[in-house]
């Protein structure tokens, strides 16, 4: 018999005083044996056998040679579960993405192992020539695809995420307690630019630094520019962010420019969502006007789950050790090399032909999709989009985000309640964020998004009949009703199974489907 299953015996047995483990391996899993009780053909690897030499082997290198569904089937049991929803369901986060084998393959390397505190050339640690070379590569390839000359601009790939990251440059530039001006969160901010209500800081940002945000004109959708440069003669900030986290327009950089210099403010551009659309030369670059810019790894442009800063380099600016400096020693440890192995991977990628086209197809995938979700009779934040995202505003529906996201979680269609303007509670938002770059990367194209929206909109339908059927008004006595009702549990399960027969048709990323436990 040719694959099909997974033996595993451990036998403990008394040896010489000490316990020894002896791990019999019989792994059919893509192995190829026999197991109809003829002699097997299991290879030597399989099979823990004591040393003849006399020399104690001790049983943990074999262990730790396993396959991770031996060591961990539990693990392996959740990670199979996860690839089957990714494959019959409909993603639709904007910042989430499916990154390719490659990058996999070189985040889940021996690159993780290796301590490298420093940077190339000045580690605390030794045995980092090759760590060296990755993290070299990684930088050389972050400007190329940003096409930034390195004489003038540098880079920073070792922050861990794109909050630390934006709080690295905050502390490299600013003193404490300083000004920051940022979009604030209900109009489509983020929280790492120091968001805080009126009654608490909720950010650490906004703990350590003097906060102010701008906002969008709450007629038009758009950024009110006009007031922002208001509230920045006022306020005085010493750095003003250009970024967002839900925000389907594009940023009028040189109009912020031009606001910074009247206040000698650092740009921060925070390209985060956008900066795949940027590295393909889709829509405008930030790098234009920016002081410093600042992006995560795994939204649009498809790599690891890191951060980059970029900065301006030369005296004029000063930039460069302290942005380093902040990051190491000053708020992380030893950099996580099997990351920036995986972003340097991406980032030869996102120089390509392909990937260009895809980054199109995103733009193109979200312009129908928001198409047709107006034609549906939707209002959209800013009537459209120019980028990766649609945000779309439930209140003239009358049902929130929240319980939106819950009925499209039933049905297998991920998406995130989001706040939109007017909004003031983050819990119970009045829309629904959503975006197209991860069923773009499984080949969706601008039909497969009307129909997308069409989901969308079956899902909202069901979910006002929901409200109207609960007696509560609070959103647990709303999801009771969803599981409660068999009629209603009918029309979800119908609408899912039309879900997931349409994503299956659909490549999976990372993995092949004849590798899948769960097929069905």
């Amino acid at each position: 018999m040719v694959g099909g299953g997974l033996v595993g015996l451990w036998a403990v047995t008394k040896y010489n005083g000490e316990w020894d483990i002896w791990l019999w391996e019989a792994v059919q899993w893509r192995m190829g044996w026999d197991s109809s009780g003829g002699e097997t053909s299991l290879p030597n690897e399989a099979v823990y056998e004591k040393e003849k030499s006399g020399v104690s082997v001790k049983p943990w290198p074999k262990q730790l040679n396993a396959p991770l569904e031996v060591v961990d089937p539990e693990i392996a049991n959740i990670i199979e579960l996860e690839k089957a929803r990714q494959w019959k369901g409909l993603e639709l986060i904007p910042s989430e993405n499916f990154t390719s084998v490659s990058v996999m393959q070189a985040v889940g390397s021996v690159m993780t192992n290796k301590y490298s505190e420093g940077y190339p050339g000045a580690r605390y640690y030794g045995g980092n020539e090759y760590i060296d070379m990755a993290e070299s590569l990684c930088q050389k390839r972050a400007l190329e695809a940003f096409r930034l000359d390195p004489a003038k601009w540098g880079v920073n790939v070792q922050s861990l995420s794109g909050s630390p990251a934006n709080f690295q440059v905050y502390t490299a530039l600013l003193k404490p307690h300083e000004r920051i001006m940022a979009l604030d969160l209900p109009h489509g901010g983020h929280l790492s630019h120091g968001y805080q209500t009126d009654t608490k800081k909720i950010s650490a940002v906004s703990i350590f630094f003097e906060t102010m945000p701008y906002r969008l004109n709450e007629s038009t959708g758009y950024i009110d520019y006009d007031q922002l440069e208001k509230s920045a003669t006022l306020f005085r900030p010493k750095l003003i962010v250009a970024g967002a986290s839900a925000y389907a327009r594009l940023y009028d950089y040189a109009r912020i420019r031009k606001v910074c210099d009247k206040q000698k403010a650092i740009l921060l551009a925070d390209m985060a969502h956008i900066s795949g659309l940027v590295a393909a030369d889709v829509i405008p670059s930030p790098f234009d006007y920016a002081d410093v810019v600042t992006t995560t790894t795994h939204k649009s442009l498809r790599g690891p789950r890191g951060a980059m800063i970029f900065f301006r380099k030369g005296v004029l600016y000063g930039y460069e050790d302290k942005i380093n400096q902040a990051v190491f020693p000053g708020l992380q440890g030893g950099p996580h090399n099997h990351t920036i192995a995986g972003l340097a991977v991406a980032l030869k990628q996102a120089v390509t032909p392909e990937y260009k086209a895809y980054q199109e197809q995103v733009l193109s995938n979200c312009s129908k999709f928001a198409e047709t979700l107006i034609q549906n009779g939707y209002e959209l934040v800013s009537g459209g989009t120019e980028n990766h995202l649609v945000l779309v505003n439930l209140k003239s529906k009358g049902i929130d985000g929240s319980r939106v996201e819950k009925v499209l979680e039933s049905v297998h269609i991920a998406a995130n309640k989001n706040t939109v303007p007017g909004d003031v509670s983050a819990m119970v938002p009045g829309g629904i964020r959503m975006g197209t770059p991860a069923l773009t990367s499984r080949g969706f194209v601008e039909e497969d998004f009307a129909k997308v929206a069409d989901f969308f909109d079956a899902a909202v339908k069901l979910a006002l009949k929901i409200k109207a059927e609960t007696k509560g008004t609070k959103l647990k006595d709303f999801v009771a009703t969803m599981h409660s009702s068999g009629p209603i549990q009918s029309e979800i399960a119908k609408l899912r199974h039309e879900v997931e027969e349409y994503a299956k048709q659909f490549p999976t990323i990372g993995f092949e489907k004849k590798t899948m436990k769960y097929k069905n």
